[in-house]
């Protein structure tokens, strides 16, 4: 198989992996691929032989791409992959977080696994913002955008509308408009539902909003909203992932819907959501609380 190798090498235990990883490929005659980040960290007498992905029409030559570090290692692989549909594999390196399916120990079982292709293919929903105004642009999410002022210390003021019909207004912080996938990230840190990453939903969760009415609500992706803001709102930012960020002008509207394409993540099927979910949360500590499911 080919794979294109993706890692955070700000992360010591990337390179701790890195030699073992690229040792058991060779062995297994895989034909790797490297991100142009990780090609200006080699020495040019690199004792292994790769190719370079130069733009994103190149993880089309690839099987699947390896990520390696953290959820947001993970992010900008996707961002990279965009629309080509390559799969992505994560490999967890350390610290809190839910998109990475592999992690250190059992590395090259989950390869091996891939390369004998036992695997899974899951979609995950992308949210699209497009952004009308003095400059019109469009950019996708994976886990989230974020409105909110910046460096600012001001409010954000804004309504939210489904069509034609206005579903609520916010004084707040900032909001947050994000996928399934994301409701693990800022959504829940900001109080909003977790969501499981199968579905096909969009949140919109208020950050510290001024009203304690103003809650989280779920809305349906078979949908397109848009959000508005007063003629006098100055300072706004719009990020992405938490790795974009653009600057709102006077008199922008931000155009919401699913994206039309989706990232593709690799699982298998001995993977449990809810159990990684309990241990990252730490649920179900209480041992006394845990009953026998009746119907095993």
């Amino acid at each position: 198989m080919k794979l294109a190798i993706w890692g955070n090498t700000q992360k010591p235990e990337f390179w701790d992996l890195f030699p073992k990883l690229i040792s058991w490929l060779d062995k297994k005659n895989q034909e790797v691929y490297i991100s142009t980040d990780l090609c200006k960290h080699l020495k040019d007498d690199s004792s292994f032989t790769y190719s370079i992905i130069k733009n994103q029409s190149d993880f089309r030559k690839v099987d699947f791409v390896l990520s390696m570090g953290g959820d947001g290692t993970i992010l900008s692989a996707a961002r990279a992959v965009g629309n080509i549909g390559t799969p992505i594999f994560g490999v967890h390196l350390g610290g809190l977080g839910f998109l990475a399916e592999g992690n250190v120990e059992d590395i090259f079982v989950s390869l091996n696994s891939i390369i004998n292709k036992q695997y899974s293919i899951y979609p995950r929903i992308l949210v699209q913002a497009k952004i009308e105004g003095e400059k019109n642009f469009k950019v996708s999410a994976l886990n989230d955008i974020v409105i909110d002022t910046g460096e600012g210390l001001h409010l954000i003021n804004c309504s939210l509308y489904s069509g034609k019909n206005l579903i609520t207004s916010y004084s707040a912080d900032g909001l947050i408009i994000s996928t399934p996938t994301g409701s693990t990230a800022y959504n829940l840190s900001a109080g909003g539902p977790i969501v499981a990453p199968w579905l096909s939903l969009l949140t919109v969760t208020p950050i510290c909003p001024h009203t304690l009415s103003s809650r989280p609500i779920v809305l349906p992706t078979d949908k397109k909203y848009r959000i508005t803001f007063p003629v006098n709102e100055s300072g706004a930012r719009l990020s992405v992932d938490g790795q974009l960020e653009y600057n709102l002008n006077y008199g922008d509207i931000i155009f919401i819907r699913k994206a039309d394409y989706c990232v593709n993540m690799i699982s298998f099927e001995d993977k449990d959501y809810f159990q990684i979910l309990r241990s990252k949360m730490g649920w179900g500590q209480n041992k006394n609380l845990e009953f026998k499911d009746r119907a095993t």
